[in-house]
């Protein structure tokens, strides 16, 4: 048999190591940032057109390349950034692998132009698909300009997979925001099709964080310092009142580089325990600075995940030191690092550092949330439920289990003359033909104004309420792109709005039967549109219902009348497809009547 085993060319590999490393436009923005701040530039210039689809281009002022490094840059795993095996745990850089420009060469139409500093010429490549089409010297400014064009244009599988212009171009904002609040000394601006974005100037974080995020901002951050023998935190947190309905504005660098850790960002949540409001999330832009030998950046291509050598250290100190801050601006109880810490009272005992000091803290802090989840748990219960009473028995008194045989008063839910009852404020309780239907309350009314509203996007408009008092709604220029896109269909649904001035709306109407802030249903629909973009990938009118359905719809704990549960249960079984919501959970079962009878038979 012949051997079938061969080495694939560049081009191919080239492509093949593209489908991770430029997952999308926004990805070929951060790499291309992220090599212009290796740079050691200090102004950058991002220009856009078609949201990246036909145009992304980034121009610095950096150290530039000659005219060897610039066609070396083009080869795969070649980088200026490690030379051994050890420099990976010694790496200050945003790159290293090697693999970025090479990736977006083989999947685009490439130009650079680049200069070095001492130099009177030069360099200009011309790139198609990792061929060189032409090499030759060149009159241009110091540093390195890079344009992409037609981006995925010999991958059309994988063009055609990219999103709307609206979504596409509110990924790649996303990522220029952090890479300028990671670098608020570096000047960024941003244009879209010739409209400038934002012109960020050098500057504090603080200011960094207001010229991104607005005015609002400006007296509504409370900053966060702490400095270990492990770590040193820096960064701002938003005020309580600052947290919003929706994810997005929480931020957390290490060594500068944006990184993603679900178990951070909970430390930080738990820091705000008891002081926001259910489904708020508070701003923070929180940067660690730490050691590389003490993490590992090189877990994914996209670098945005790490390991710590030591996790739990970091969640306690990140933890701490929000938890500080909240109570030096008198927004929480403040930590008393001079207090005793020695908790069990041991006078022999041996104090504990302030590295064991938070990790006790954190772990505290999740006992006493568990605690107080299981105790809220009886508390809950109606009193015929309660097996036992959270006060001790007193001596020579007989414990009396309850029911209600002994409480016949006390119905078992919200319960009418028809056996329809509310269990626990979540779920619909009705007798059924086979046995015992219970019906989740939520999951039923996303359904139903889920077919609802995709009836309106259809061709039946609904009906809008007008408010005598319309409110303006700042929005990100993503977030304001993605709005103007969808306006059509947006309308359809109900809501009333206009233009009021640079990213700002003003809202003179919302669907009817809704209730709430204007403001706030118009912005919550947006922010559930994108995060069902990125989790369910469902077209545009199904997604506009699907997020509409999700922030109107009956939440678990609002109480039902018998009229109320009567219409949910009987719309349901009206929809086409009544047995699941929109994102396929499961909307009732039914208990059947021979499992119930198991349960009492010997």
């Amino acid at each position: 048999m012949p051997d079938i085993i061969q080495l694939l060319p560049d081009s191919i590999a080239n492509q093949i190591a593209a489908g991770e490393v430029v997952q999308r436009p926004a990805s070929a923005v951060k790499e291309l940032i992220e090599n212009a701040i290796d740079a050691g530039a200090t102004s950058i210039k991002l220009i856009i057109k078609e949201s990246g689809k036909v145009l992304i281009q980034v121009i610095d002022n950096g150290q530039g390349m000659s005219e060897t490094d610039a066609r070396m840059s083009l080869e795969r795993h070649a980088t200026s950034k490690i030379r051994t095996a050890d420099d990976l745990f010694r790496l200050r850089t945003m790159g290293f692998r090697g693999e970025a420009l090479a990736s977006i060469a083989a999947v685009s139409q490439m130009e650079m132009k680049t200069r070095l500093p001492n130099e009177d010429l030069g360099t200009l490549l011309l790139v198609e698909g990792s061929e060189v089409k032409k090499q030759e010297p060149v009159a241009c400014e110091k540093g390195t300009n890079i344009s992409i064009k037609n981006l995925f244009y010999n991958i059309p599988a994988r063009r055609n997979f990219l999103k709307s212009n609206g979504v596409e171009m509110s990924h790649i904002t996303e990522e220029f925001q952090r890479l300028a609040l990671a670098h608020p000394g570096i000047s960024f601006s941003l244009l879209q099709s010739d409209e400038l974005l934002y012109d960020l100037p050098a500057s504090k974080l603080s200011q960094r964080i207001v010229n991104l995020f607005g005015k609002n901002y400006q007296t509504q951050l409370a900053p966060v310092q702490e400095e270990t023998s492990l770590l040193k935190i820096t960064g701002y947190i938003g005020r309580p009142e600052l947290a919003k309905k929706k994810r997005g504005e929480q931020f957390i660098f290490v060594n500068q580089r944006f990184i993603r850790n679900n178990y951070l960002g909970y430390s930080v949540s738990n820091a705000y325990e008891g002081l926001l409001q259910d489904n708020s999330f508070p701003f923070y832009a929180l940067f660690i600075d730490i050691d590389p030998k003490h993490i590992d950046v090189n877990v994914h291509p996209t670098k945005t995940e790490i390991k710590f050598d030591d996790e739990r250290a970091v969640y306690g100190v990140v933890w701490s030191a929000v938890k500080q801050a909240l109570g030096a601006h008198n927004l929480a109880p403040a930590i008393d690092f001079a207090a005793d810490v020695n908790l069990m009272g041991k006078l022999n005992a041996q104090p504990l550092s302030r590295e064991q000091y938070y990790d006790e803290q954190f772990s505290n802090s999740l006992q006493r949330s568990n605690l107080q989840h299981w105790e809220k748990m009886f508390d809950q219960e109606a009193p015929h439920s309660r097996l036992f009473d959270k006060n001790p028995i007193e001596p020579k008194t007989t414990m009396r289990i309850e029911s209600s045989i002994n409480q016949p008063d006390i119905p078992l839910g919200n319960e009418n003359e028809k056996g329809l009852f509310q269990f626990q404020q979540k779920y619909i309780v009705r007798a059924a033909k086979n046995g015992v239907m219970f019906v989740d309350q939520q999951a039923a009314h996303e359904r139903i104004l889920f077919e609802k509203y995709l009836l309106h996007l259809k061709g039946a408009p609904g009906n809008s309420q007008q408010s005598l008092f319309p409110q303006t709604l700042v929005l990100s220029a993503p977030d304001f792109a993605l709005a103007m896109e969808m306006e059509r269909e947006i309308y359809a649904l109900g809501f009333r709005f206009e233009v009021f001035g640079k990213n700002t709306v003003l809202v003179s109407g919302t669907p009817a039967e809704i209730s709430g802030s204007e403001k706030e249903l118009l912005e919550g629909l947006i922010e559930q549109f994108k995060k069902n973009q990125s989790e369910l990938q469902l077209p545009i009118r199904e997604n506009l219902a699907h997020a509409l359905a999700k922030r109107a719809s009956i939440k678990a704990g609002q109480k039902l009348s018998s009229e109320e549960m009567e219409a949910l249960v009987g719309r349901l079984f009206a929809c086409p497809n009544p047995n699941y919501s929109p994102d396929g959970r499961q909307t009732f079962f039914v208990l059947d009547s021979s499992k119930i009878e198991n349960n009492f038979t010997r």
